[in-house]
């Protein structure tokens, strides 16, 4: 008989918890929220990580949380985004923050910083480095909550008319480069261009510009650079990890239910994960059919990878001195930096060194 009244009970209870998993479901606010993001919708890559973590918020949460993506320009502009999710015009937008350095350069801590970390030690940084209290409170001053929820990797060095064989050569180069990468070339002599994703091909084609940056083969390819442009050089020594990021109004975001809170993270961590993956995948197969369609690959020189690493430090050091947000970030990231290097250096760098320059797997 106890063995019996031990099973009904069981049952019972399991029963009881199949009735209250959809009541829990029904009891929470039906929300939809917009989220203008910075791409066109032809980069399935970026835009479409935008519309899988949108989905997948929506499955979390079993359609109680509806996330409607919208390309750049549909609702506001591709640089627009920022003003927007802070003012709420829309509730959360999926940018590179590095487009708003002219805000406050402290931003490139997040979209990635020249010389800076890879994709692994970004993350390393933001999850366990002390990094996300730091970006937390900076997109926190401008009433916003923000969430990694992508990574393109390493960047290529852009497409450009001419060579690039010596300095002398970015004396006067106009070029499309989004964040601090643009301050440093400046340096140099060049003349940096902040121009919306979908008017790069245009102003490439017209010679407005010399030269421009995106991402990477997969993308660039999509935009059809190499209609118009030769010389595809590496490596994105401005990004060597470009985070994309969900901003969220912070209003919007603190009237959520804990559930939806968790779901909109977990879809930007996964996301975190997923867009780097795709693009590991598809950037080497875009780049041997941009390479068979004639397009001459070029590696900076190292007189110019030289320069550009002086004007760095001198440029970090410049903005260092005169903003506070900066600084902040500036002297714990570097201390983190060097340390993630010193590790990397042992590892990674020796296996890698080695196994790039072997022979092909028979």
């Amino acid at each position: 008989m106890k063995r019996r009244t031990f099973l009904t009970n069981i049952a019972a209870g399991s029963a009881a918890t199949l009735v209250a998993a959809p009541a829990i479901a029904q009891s929470q606010p039906t929300v939809k929220w917009r989220m203008a993001t910075s791409w066109p919708k032809s980069l399935d890559t970026i835009y479409g990580s935008a519309v899988a973590m949108c989905q997948r918020i929506g499955e979390l949460t079993e359609g109680k949380f509806e996330v409607m993506p919208f390309a750049g320009g549909e609702i506001v502009g591709a640089t627009q985004v920022f003003d927007a999710t802070k003012n709420k015009t829309v509730e959360c937008s999926h940018t590179l923050t590095s487009f708003f350095t002219g805000k406050n350069p402290a931003y490139a801590f997040d979209g990635g910083i020249a010389f800076g970390t890879n994709a692994r030690q970004q993350n390393a940084w933001y999850y366990y480095g002390g990094g996300k209290a730091l970006i937390q409170e900076l997109f926190g001053k401008e009433n916003m909550v923000s969430f990694p929820c992508g990574n393109t990797g390493v960047q290529m060095g852009g497409w450009y008319r001419k060579e690039i064989k010596t300095v002398e050569d970015l004396q006067g180069l106009k070029m499309r480069i989004a964040g601090l990468g643009g301050r440093i070339l400046s340096k140099l002599g060049a003349v940096p261009q902040q121009i919306a994703p979908g008017d790069i091909y245009p102003s490439l084609e017209r010679g407005t510009i010399d030269a421009a940056e995106w991402i990477g083969p997969y993308d660039d390819e999509k935009l059809g650079f190499n209609k118009v442009a030769k010389y595809y050089y590496t490596p994105g020594w401005w990004e060597g990890s470009a985070q994309i990021t969900t901003l969220t109004n912070k209003e919007a975001f603190d009237a959520l239910p804990p559930q939806f809170k968790a779901a909109f993270e977990t879809a930007a961590t996964e996301q975190n994960l997923m867009m780097l993956a795709n693009y590991d995948t598809k950037n080497p197969e875009a780049l041997r059919r941009l390479l068979a369609a004639g397009v001459e690959l070029r590696a900076f020189p190292q007189p110019v990878m030289e320069a550009v690493y002086k004007a760095t430090l001198e440029t970090f050091a410049e903005l260092a001195a005169s903003n506070p947000d900066f600084k902040k970030i500036y002297e714990p990231w570097k201390t983190f930096l060097n340390e993630s290097n010193s590790w990397m250096r042992v590892a990674d760098f020796r296996l890698d060194t080695f196994r790039f320059s072997a022979p092909k797997w028979p």
